[in-house]
């Protein structure tokens, strides 16, 4: 059901009401965090001891690295900025689409004073403190495990944060015109997870074929790999660094422009 307002009406509203938008996602989470916390916090943990040590061990053993870096120092940048890709696919996606569609939150928000503008904004807001929760986590033990090279490397905590953001935002744009929960199974299949795989953050793309590199490239995943993997290692240049940081803002920029666009046409008429 869509909510009636005047265009003029409803571009004005929403200068601070996001804030009570986002206190409502944190006061939704306070109910599901323990279960949450497998899918935020241990199982990137476990992919760093599976693949890092794990497997990082044969590969030290084979071939002495990736260009002479120990593999678990190779992965755990890849690995942080992969959680923040998967925690922002996660809270963008079926919550975006229950809130229209099944629990009717937005309507009721768009039923107040609120503006289209808040409940996106409040959303993603609340989408930045887990990213930051969740990432400041991982870093906090890869850095007790010594994985963290230099002191550059706590830049790469925003840097992950913010790759993540760029990718909630315009995951939040696809979710917010989907009619069923089929595309976001799609989503997970065919785009999240195929980036987790062959955007860097377990082998370089250097490695795959070709013509499949440049697709590599244009995901915002792999630019926060790129980011983190300098920072952490100490081989950060200001260049490829700010090259990095402006492609992902750009993806934020366009996700929450396209965000704000999509759930106006759904919700407002």
């Amino acid at each position: 059901m869509a909510v009636h307002a005047p265009a003029r009406a409803e571009a004005a509203r929403g200068t601070g009401g996001w804030r009570a938008v986002t206190g409502h996602w944190l006061a939704q989470y306070r109910r599901v965090w323990v279960g949450s916390a497998i899918s935020s916090f241990l199982t990137p943990l476990l992919y760093l001891a599976g693949m890092g040590f794990g497997l990082g061990a044969l590969v030290d053993r084979a071939s002495g690295g990736i260009d002479g870096t120990p593999y678990v120092l190779f992965v755990a940048p890849g690995v942080l900025a992969a959680t923040a890709m998967q925690v922002a696919a996660g809270e963008t996606t079926f919550s975006v689409i229950g809130a229209i569609k099944w629990q009717r939150f937005y309507e009721g928000m768009l039923a107040t004073p609120l503006g289209v503008r808040d409940v996106v904004r409040g959303h993603l807001a609340y989408v930045l403190v887990r990213l930051v929760v969740a990432c400041g986590v991982f870093l906090l033990v890869a850095a007790l495990l010594g994985l963290v090279r230099s002191p550059w490397g706590l830049l790469s905590l925003p840097v992950a944060v913010l790759g993540g953001m760029g990718f909630a935002a315009c995951c939040y744009a696809y979710s917010a015109g989907l009619t069923s929960d089929q595309g976001v199974v799609l989503l997970f299949r065919f785009v999240v997870m195929p980036m987790q795989l062959f955007a860097g953050t377990f082998f370089p793309v250097e490695q795959l074929p070709g013509w499949l590199q440049p697709l590599a490239w244009v995901t915002p995943l792999w630019h926060a790999v790129e980011a983190c993997r300098d920072l952490v290692l100490g081989t950060v240049t200001p260049g490829p660094l700010l090259g990095h940081v402006a492609y992902l803002v750009l993806w934020l920029v366009v996700g929450m422009w396209a965000s704000e666009r999509v759930l106006r046409r759904r919700m407002v008429i």
